[in-house]
């Protein structure tokens, strides 16, 4: 894969119905190494958007254990995300919108009911699903596949952060356009995989800033 020169695209539409694409899966799975080659290999109506966790957390937000700290830790980053999406599409300029984790990733870091989530961040499942036009969740490698700790944000252990990819396949269920890429030895083949998918998704009028192998 070679990176294009930056900010070429053939594509002279003015105004872009924004698709969202996420990018989900548990700590490690290499979502941020995965974005960083999505902005070097896509046109520029392709935005990446940051996590909506990271901003919160390493912004200063109480992280504790307590049952109000991690609800609100939730409804923050639910909210965070929120803005995020809705900043690109009033913005107009984006074809696809790469989202690190989406609205639904809270919910698997709640503590409560799901039923709860829905209710406090005043939506639904439905609702939020619809949001997105695919899912792509990169699969928690094991430790021999190359889980670790060089993300300073990342606390979970391989244990922890496996229980944790779980529970993000629990909260996407029923999106209709959902993929898996499964971790390997070679993160190389997981990074190609992926963009593969994302390419697919790329518009007609933009596909001239889409890398060829």
């Amino acid at each position: 894969m070679t990176p294009r020169s930056p900010g070429t695209c053939n594509c002279e539409q003015s105004d872009h119905g924004a698709q969202y694409i996420v990018l989900t899966g548990g700590p490690g799975a290499g979502k941020t190494a995965i974005l960083e080659l999505a902005r070097r290999y896509f046109c520029p109506h392709v935005t990446v958007l940051p996590e909506a966790a990271s901003i919160v957390f390493s912004g200063g937000f109480i992280r504790r254990e307590s049952l109000p700290a991690k609800k609100a830790a939730q409804r923050a980053i639910f909210h965070v995300e929120n803005e995020l999406e809705t900043l690109v599409r009033e913005e107009g300029q984006s074809a696809i919108v790469l989202c690190d984790r989406g609205t639904l990733d809270a919910l698997a870091y709640w503590p409560n009911s799901e039923e709860s989530f829905w209710r406090e961040v005043r939506t639904t499942r439905d609702k939020e699903l619809a949001r997105y036009s695919a899912v792509i969740h990169l699969r928690t490698p094991s430790v021999s596949n190359g889980y670790n700790h060089t993300n300073p944000m990342r606390v979970e252990t391989v244990q922890e952060a496996q229980a944790i990819d779980q529970r993000i396949v629990k909260a996407w269920e029923g999106h209709p356009k959902r993929f898996f890429v499964e971790a390997s030895e070679e993160f190389f083949d997981k990074a190609r995989k992926t963009i593969d998918l994302i390419a697919a998704e790329i518009p007609k009028c933009c596909r001239a800033g889409v890398l060829k192998n």
